[in-house]
């Protein structure tokens, strides 16, 4: 045995829908669904062969660098109307363990992150009840006058469709005043699965497909980039990641406005949904995340080229290698997260630069520090003399706080309007 007939014996068994549909993703060819639909199949040995053609496209359309974002993490209240299954976050206003963050501390914690070289904030929250429709124009406002150079990341098609409905606006019209009021990209969640059958059983009265459609298009048509997102891992099929990412594609290809697509795997130990759904699995498997992100590669990446491998979600261990299944980004060193964390992920909070770096390097590619956008902010031949400012925290949770603190805490206590003015 050697390498060439090592190699001639694995491609002798793959099936032949299997083997055509690589042969055409290495010609630059479009997948169509039924292609698409026995790679979203693949195990074993075809699985390895996917990934080795997910790494080659991978090469092609993005080279031997890899990236990663300075950035934090803003949720500023987990107070939410909504009761979504696979959110373990969101807590009813009637709860003690509901928590508002005020402007100022919101301000704050951005100032403390652009001191550590923070080029990005990403704001997300619940959706508080009887909120003002200004909130998030005002919000937008405020954190741009404080601080013009940063990069605000914020509020996902679900939030703009709640602003627009407390302000009684349209999607379009309430998109233009936070882009007037300096939003610069949206973050494209709420999106899970975008199949409205299987949403109305995980996250009924949830934002609709047509309706996230809408908030992402009129983003786009108004030059707000937008990521985008796939949650998987719990009643979904196949055949859903399959769609899920053709419907991406469509939309990619009519605007151009998606800067990243990042798979999302579900974190189960705390969802409600454990308890209230049957069928539901227990997040995915490893075989899986593999196979979702080396998907995404080849059925996105001639339109979407940045795919993002979440340590948060991951760990940054299974993340790095993703990193030879189609992946060219580890998403960001994030300093706070609360999503992930309240529904039982073990990852973290933090992982600074340094470290992001040495996973990368260790994965064979070249550690890049990026914008949010994917400009090339920094290159790392080798490691630098000084560390950076993050690199020298050493207790992160004793210096930036936690979801768990906030919860326990008296401080920034959520108080309902109504209660305000009775």
């Amino acid at each position: 045995m050697n390498l060439a007939d090592l190699h001639k014996r694995r491609r002798q068994s793959l099936s032949a829908p299997v083997a055509e549909a690589l042969e055409a993703a290495l010609a630059g060819y479009e997948l169509e669904r039924e292609q698409a639909l026995a790679l979203a199949q693949v195990r074993g040995t075809e699985l390895e062969a996917l990934m080795g053609v997910a790494d080659y496209l991978r090469e092609q359309h993005c080279g031997e660098e890899a990236s990663y974002v300075v950035n934090r993490n803003v949720n500023f209240t987990n107070v939410c109307i909504k009761r979504c299954t696979f959110c373990a976050f969101s807590r009813d206003h009637r709860l003690e363990e509901g928590y508002y963050l005020p402007q100022e501390e919101v301000l704050r914690r951005i100032h403390e992150a652009v001191e550590l070289g923070a080029t990005e904030v990403c704001v997300q929250a619940g959706l508080p009840p009887k909120m003002d429709g200004s909130l998030y124009i005002d919000l937008t406002r405020a954190i741009k006058a404080r601080f013009p150079q940063l990069h605000l990341h914020a509020f996902s098609p679900e939030e703009v469709l709640y602003g627009a409905i407390r302000s009684r606006s349209s999607i379009s019209h309430y998109l233009k005043q936070l882009k007037e009021a300096g939003l610069d990209s949206l973050p494209g969640t709420s999106a899970e699965i975008l199949d409205q059958d299987l949403r109305d059983k995980i996250a009924p009265g949830r934002i609709t497909v047509e309706q996230w459609t809408e908030v992402i298009e009129s983003a786009h048509e108004l030059g707000l980039p937008t990521t985008s997102t796939m949650m998987f891992g719990h009643l979904e099929e196949p055949r859903h990641w399959v769609d899920h990412m053709l419907y991406l594609r469509r939309l990619q290809k009519r605007n151009g406005g998606f800067s990243e697509f990042v798979p999302l795997s579900f974190v189960h130990q705390e969802a409600p949904m454990m308890a209230r759904l049957e069928g539901v699995r227990a997040g995915a498997t490893g075989a899986e995340v593999v196979l979702v992100h080396a998907l995404a590669r080849v059925l996105l990446g001639a339109h979407l080229r940045n795919i993002q491998a979440s340590w948060v979600k991951e760990g940054p261990k299974l993340a790095q290698l993703l990193l030879a299944a189609g992946c060219n980004d580890l998403g960001g060193t994030l300093i706070n997260e609360s999503i992930s964390t309240s529904a039982g992920a073990s990852f973290g909070q933090l992982v600074p630069p340094a470290e992001l770096r040495r996973i990368l390097r260790d994965a064979g590619r070249l550690p890049v520090q990026r914008n949010t956008l994917y400009g090339v902010l920094r290159r790392f031949e080798a490691e630098p003399a000084e560390p950076d400012a993050l690199d020298q925290v050493h207790d992160p949770e004793g210096r930036f706080g936690s979801f768990h603190q906030l919860v326990a805490a008296k401080e920034h206590r959520f108080v309902h309007p109504l209660r305000v003015l009775s």
